[in-house]
């Protein structure tokens, strides 16, 4: 049975049948919800929180999207509501990134070049800069470039489960890509720093 008749089956009522669909996307909605909100009891409640909304509306689920796409909508939401009475810190404008802009004296922002990250921090501690990069963002930016990158999917995919037009989902996955590049760019310059 294809997801789109077991959709029909748990729409009609039928429990097997979502229960299979639940069986599909969980680990990839709790994997979500522990990127995003960086801690088990959160994912179990953005995990809770999503299916017990998707059963509440399974009815409204009109097929424009995946299931999975939708289910992603409502993660994010859970999420957003998560997150709510938490401050994050703005990124700086794209133009600060540009000749011209207004982020550097000449009008051109100076990235160190790191070369082959392999050599200059182990994978670990990568991920741990880029793991907490993501958290100190607003997730109008992580969430878009995590759903992109860890969660694979399509831009169209990520503009469609945070109801945002393809081009401003582009620029927060960008703005999001620059703000983890210039912050790698500045861990990867202590450490060769450091060896010199």
């Amino acid at each position: 049975m294809n997801e789109k008749e077991l959709v029909k089956k748990a729409q009609s009522g039928d429990f097997e049948a979502f229960s299979r669909l639940i069986e599909k996307y969980k680990n990839k909605i709790y994997n979500l919800g522990f990127k995003l909100s960086g801690n088990r009891h959160d994912a179990e409640d953005i995990l809770q929180e999503t299916f017990l909304k998707a059963v509440d509306n399974i009815d409204k689920f009109r097929g424009e999207s995946s299931f999975g796409t939708w289910l992603y909508a409502i993660a994010v939401n859970a999420v957003n509501a998560l997150h709510q009475s938490k401050k994050k810190a703005e990124l700086k404008p794209i133009e600060d990134f540009l000749p011209g802009g207004h982020g550097s004296g000449d009008g051109a922002k100076e990235l160190f070049e790191w070369g082959d990250p392999h050599e200059l921090l182990e994978q670990k501690e990568l991920n741990r800069v880029i793991d907490d990069t993501l958290a100190e963002m607003s997730d109008k930016y992580s969430v878009p470039f995590i759903l992109r990158y860890y969660e694979d999917l399509s831009v169209k995919e990520v503009a469609d489960s945070m109801n945002l037009s393809v081009a401003a989902t582009k620029s927060r996955i960008l703005r999001a890509r620059l703000a983890l590049r210039e912050r790698l760019s500045e861990v990867f310059k202590e450490k060769a720093n450091e060896r010199v």
